[in-house]
């Protein structure tokens, strides 16, 4: 199992000090936290795209250049790029020109996007969300597939063998669909063959079990073999339960109110943040055994092939960041892929 972090730049004010860092510091943060999770042999590095004053990321394949001349084999993705208030001719130049200054290393994570500041900034309507995605997902697939590209669709200018460089190392550049739990996201990466990063931030995991089954069963209906699976979750590690917990918890309920006021959601409690990290929880947040158990629990349900853990959910201590980083990729997963290659040289 490829085991790996992803974040969306969070700026929000720190829960003990109550300040506010720079978008400069920021950036200058993330890029340290990229550059030690190569150093401890995690996988993957994920950052999402954002346009709203909380997060400093707009422009994942910026700040993953950025990141690749400071590493040197973790693989850079964004997580997401919101294609559907995009470009794809932009998206794919872009992150091929990531894959050929990180040596191989770029991939492309795309969905439609959890906020819907995007859209008016680059005059979407947001009727035409899940149908603007569908169109844009389709291009960006016709390029990868061929360097002159003809087509035509409803929301952006039609192509007519057209080239699209730079082309990139791999062949073909990995593109993931992100899904957050409908059923028909599911089916449509089923249905390309393509491999699914499916969110899990609330809930019981094993309800979620559905939506993988008939991501595979539309992949094998139309031809393709068993696409990949990543689950992604929010989540934080610290040297013991306690401190883990202590530690994030009051940014997670920052984070989540703030979200919360802007779509109705309940001020976040402590019984309610203690439920979401136990086993059968959503939230990874514990020591490296318990996170370690959680995720050989979710491997029974889905048999994934990657993990990725939202580290920073608002704005933690820095330091403790790094050592979070730090015991996933020494304690927690050269644990999980020992234990993951045990189960499979059984079977």
């Amino acid at each position: 199992m490829e085991i790996g972090i992803y974040t969306f730049g969070e700026r929000t004010a720190d829960p003990e000090t109550g300040q506010l860092i720079s978008p400069a510091e920021r950036l200058r943060r993330l890029l340290e936290e990229i550059e030690l999770a190569d150093q401890v042999g995690l996988d993957v590095f994920g950052v999402g795209e954002h346009h709203r004053p909380d997060f400093t990321v707009s422009a994942p394949a910026v700040v993953l250049a950025a990141a690749s001349g400071r590493t040197r084999r973790i693989r850079l993705t964004s997580a997401v790029t919101v294609l559907s208030s995009d470009d794809p001719v932009r998206v794919f130049q872009s992150f091929a020109t990531l894959d050929l200054v990180s040596g191989g290393r770029a991939e492309i994570m795309v969905g439609r996007g959890s906020f819907i500041e995007s859209f008016p900034l680059f005059g979407y309507d947001l009727d035409d969300y899940d149908a603007l995605f569908e169109e844009k997902l389709d291009l960006l697939l016709r390029i990868r597939e061929s360097e002159r590209v003809t087509w035509s669709g409803r929301f952006r200018p039609a192509l007519d063998h057209l080239g699209v460089y730079p082309r990139p190392l791999q062949d073909p550049l990995p593109i993931w669909v992100a899904v957050g739990g409908t059923s028909a996201s599911a089916v449509r990466a089923g249905m390309l063959g393509l491999p699914m990063a499916l969110a899990i931030i609330g809930g019981l995991p094993e309800r979620f079990k559905p939506l993988v089954e008939l991501h595979r069963r539309a992949a094998w209906s139309a031809g393709h073999p068993t696409p990949r699976l990543s689950i992604n979750s929010h989540g934080f590690i610290a040297d013991t339960s306690q401190e883990a917990a202590e530690t994030a918890f009051p940014a997670f309920k920052a984070m989540m109110d703030r979200i919360g006021r802007e779509r109705g959601w309940p001020p976040m409690t402590r019984e309610q943040f203690e439920a979401s990290r136990t086993l059968r929880g959503a939230d990874f947040v514990g020591s490296p055994d318990e996170v370690i158990e959680k995720i050989l629990f979710q491997y029974e349900i889905f048999r994934h092939d990657r993990f990725l853990m939202q580290l920073s959910v608002g704005t933690l201590p820095h330091p403790k960041v790094l050592r979070a980083i730090e015991l996933l990729g020494t304690k927690v997963a050269p644990v999980v892929r020992r234990e993951i290659a045990r189960w499979k040289g059984k079977q």
